[in-house]
C-alpha cells in the first residue's frame, strides 16, 4: 500500500487547508480545545470506516442509489459515535450539540467515499479515510488551541496564564474576547493556510 495515502492528507493535501473542505464545523466547535479534540476524533472514525464500509459494498451498490447508500453508512456510524459520547462523555456530548449529527453533511466524508472508496480495497480506503480525518483534526485542534489559549487563558481547561497577571487582580493582562467568537476562527483558519502553503512552496522551490 502506498505510504502517500496517509501522509499526503495531513499537510500537501489537507482537506481543510489545500481542499477547503468541513470549514464550517472548524468554526463552530474550536472556542476550547476538549470539544475540538472529541469532534477531530468522531469525523476520524467516521470517516474512516464509512471509506472501509463502502469499499466492501462498492461492487454490489448499484450506481444509481450509492449516494442513498453511502449516507446510510454514514448516518450509521455518526448515531453510533454519538451514543457513545452521550454514554461516556455527556458534557463534551451537550457542548457540541447538532454538530456530531452534522457530521452526516460533513463534505470530507462524502468526498473520500466517492473519490477513493467506491474505486478501491477496503485497507486502503480504511487508511485514506482515517488520514484524512486526521488532517481535519489537526487544523481543529491548532485553530482550538489559539482561541482557548488567547480568549480564556486556558488549555484543555487547565489555567495557563497566571489570575494574578489578570487586570481585575492588579495585574496587566486581559483574555481577548475576539478569540471566542467564530470571525477568529476564520482569521486562524486563513493563516494556517497561508504558513502551509508557505512552507510547500520553500519545500518546492528547493
Amino acid at each position: 500500500m502506498d505510504k502517500k495515502i496517509f501522509i499526503e492528507p495531513l499537510f500537501r493535501n489537507n482537506p481543510v487547508t489545500v481542499l477547503v473542505l468541513g470549514i464550517c464545523s472548524a468554526l463552530a466547535v474550536t472556542v476550547k480545545l476538549e470539544p475540538a479534540i472529541v469532534m477531530a476524533l468522531s469525523v476520524t472514525i467516521v470517516t474512516g470506516f464509512s471509506g472501509f464500509i463502502v469499499s466492501l459494498l462498492r461492487n454490489t451498490i448499484p450506481n444509481r442509489i450509492r449516494i442513498i447508500v453511502q449516507l446510510v453508512v454514514v448516518a450509521m456510524l455518526v448515531i453510533l459515535v454519538d451514543q457513545v459520547l452521550k454514554a461516556f462523555a455527556y458534557e463534551v456530548s451537550k457542548q457540541l450539540s447538532v454538530f456530531v449529527g452534522l457530521i452526516i453533511t460533513n463534505c470530507i466524508i462524502m468526498g473520500r467515499i466517492e473519490a477513493f472508496a467506491l474505486g478501491n480495497k477496503p485497507l486502503p480506503s480504511l487508511v485514506d479515510g482515517l488520514a484524512n480525518g486526521l488532517g481535519y483534526g489537526i487544523i481543529l485542534i491548532i485553530i482550538a488551541f489559539f482561541r482557548e489559549f488567547f480568549g480564556s487563558g486556558t488549555i484543555y481547561g487547565i489555567q495557563i496564564i497566571p489570575t494574578e497577571w489578570y487586570i481585575k487582580n492588579g495585574g496587566f493582562y486581559e483574555n481577548n474576547g475576539l478569540f471566542i467568537l467564530p470571525p477568529m476562527a476564520l482569521i486562524i483558519v486563513g493563516l494556517v493556510i497561508w504558513v502551509q502553503r508557505s512552507i510547500q512552496k520553500d519545500l518546492q522551490e528547493k
